[in-house]
């Protein structure tokens, strides 16, 4: 199972994120890359505090689809809508410079595996509070899925 605890994975994503360019085009959804870069640095920002989101009512338990998303060896569904926080065209954090947005989802990714700690890990909106393992469980995978989506 794949984290951004093991020092190799992390250095994986971040080798697959060199690959995207500001026209680096979609396999699915809506988001260009650029927007893409901002989302994955705005859901950082969401982990650690920073940016606050609200909760999402979910039909099932929060234990069952945290398991279900973290452990389960299936595949991400595409197109799962985002809170409107993380989302660029509503409240997301919007695109500006590609090189400086890059250079600052590094700088989050770097702050968030960083030991010791300089934040508290906040509820994920539609998962509730999940463990260390689980959040850096949770960042990879968000990774390497938006990642996918733009072929690498």
């Amino acid at each position: 199972m794949k984290t951004l605890s093991n020092t190799g994975e992390k250095a994986e994503l971040i080798a697959r994120l060199e690959k995207i360019g500001p026209s680096s085009e979609r396999r699915w959804g809506k988001m260009s890359a650029h927007e893409m870069i901002c989302h994955l640095s705005d859901g950082f920002r969401m982990y650690m505090g920073v940016k606050r989101v609200s909760s999402t009512p979910v039909p099932y338990p929060r234990a069952l689809a945290r398991w279900i998303a973290l452990w389960a060896p299936i595949p991400w569904p595409k197109g799962f809508k985002s809170v409107p926080e993380l989302d660029q065209q509503k409240g997301g954090t919007r695109p500006e410079v590609f090189a400086n947005d890059v250079s600052e989802l590094r700088n989050l990714m770097d702050r968030f595996t960083r030991q010791p700690r300089d934040f508290q890990f906040q509820p994920h909106p539609q998962l509730g509070p999940m463990s260390e393992k689980a959040w850096m469980r949770m960042a990879y995978l968000h990774m390497d899925h938006h990642l996918r989506q733009f072929g690498a």
